[in-house]
């Protein structure tokens, strides 16, 4: 699903297309200079934020009189409470963030900039009842700015981008006793069968888009369409991951799901592909349900039902009785935590839950080997 782009209290969606390097239609190159290092220093006062949460690293680059800018601003804040009250109930604390930005386009007009741009941000987290190593996370969005002059500096006036983290705070499922459980079960990838679990993680941590970490220098594989202009790349890059034959896993494509050119329905679409996998045989869904549910440790999964997906899996998200996006198991952390990685927004070695809430079921599918 592609998460909505979000301007001045208003969704629509809007594709970026890729970046290819700087357009600086600019008077002077002091222009250019000045505003790159205004976004430069915006963006990494705004990563600051969600570590520190002090509301003054960030208010002070948004016009309070403005409405569009006040909803920049209050996103921002939101965001950063969502963020810290997820690791607050996952027992853990935030450690840095880091953003790297790359300019695609920025034209002046007077005392106005518009700027498009991409960030690769490094999210690093500990856990707090151990002194188990930190781990790091990369998230990847794209951005529309404009910029305005006062007083002789920069403020935002405007902004819209793809952002996973912007949910409600009060709605954070709570962690069940344990979690995450350190099984018995080995995760590690193993090459057998039709389905190749090794080369598939491979193809999705080199695949993730704009995350900090990912590979092939933060480009999807320019063989395959990126179909975020219409509607969301997440089940696109999902079968990729699983049915690319050069790269990623190698299961055969069909009738049904497959990619001539472009993708079939249920190579592209959440719910056929939802669909594809449960009665293909290619998937068996080992359990539905909320946080809690595929969390808690039960009879018949004693270290919870989410331990038994194993890297080169797939999760489904469920809302309103929906499936809305698909998201690729890539490992687990040091603590056992399992991480994922998808398109729209682009996630490198994510907590599999963030960016979600109560309200979301999640469908746990192992891929038949």
């Amino acid at each position: 699903m592609l998460r909505l782009f979000l301007l001045a209290g208003l969704s629509i969606i809007i594709g970026l297309t890729p970046l290819k390097g700087y357009a600086f239609p600019l008077e002077k190159d002091s222009d250019k200079e000045e505003i790159t290092q205004f976004l430069t220093q915006l963006y990494k006062d705004r990563n600051d934020f969600l570590v520190n949460q002090r509301p003054e690293t960030i208010e002070k680059y948004y016009i309070k009189s403005e409405r569009a800018s006040r909803y920049a601003y209050q996103m921002e804040l939101r965001r950063a409470k969502y963020l810290y009250s997820w690791a607050e109930k996952r027992g853990l604390r935030l450690v840095a963030a880091e953003p790297f930005i790359r300019i695609g386009r920025l034209k002046k007009d007077g005392d106005l900039a518009t700027v498009t741009l991409v960030q690769s941000a490094k999210i690093t987290y500990e856990y707090k009842a151990s002194y188990l190593p930190s781990q790091s996370f990369g998230v990847g969005t794209r951005h529309a700015l404009t910029i305005k002059k006062i007083n002789d500096g920069w403020l935002v006036k405007k902004e819209w981008y793809s952002d996973p983290l912007e949910e409600n705070p009060d709605l954070i499922s709570d962690t069940p006793a344990g979690f995450p459980h350190l099984s018995s079960v080995d995760y590690t990838p193993k090459s057998k069968g039709r389905y190749n679990r090794e080369r598939a993680v491979a193809y999705a941590n080199k695949y993730a888009g704009l995350a900090w970490g990912a590979g092939n220098n933060n480009r999807y594989n320019k063989k395959y369409m990126d179909y975020t202009p219409l509607g969301g790349d997440c089940t696109n890059f999902t079968s990729q991951v699983l049915g690319d034959k050069k790269e990623g896993g190698g299961l055969r494509m069909t009738g049904t799901w497959g990619y001539w050119g472009g993708g079939s329905h249920a190579w592209v679409q959440t719910d056929a592909f939802e669909h594809f996998l449960l009665y293909s045989g290619y998937g068996r869904l080992i359990a539905k349900g909320t946080f809690t549910e595929i969390t808690q440790s039960s009879e018949k999964h004693p270290d919870g039902a989410i331990a038994k997906l194993l890297p080169g899996d797939v999760i489904g998200y469920s809302l309103d009785g929906d499936t809305d996006h698909f998201s690729v198991i890539v490992g687990h952390d040091v603590n056992g935590y399992p991480l994922v990685n998808s398109h729209t927004a682009d996630r490198y070695r994510v907590p599999f839950d963030l960016g979600w809430d109560k309200n979301t079921k999640y469908l746990l599918i192992h891929i038949n080997d």
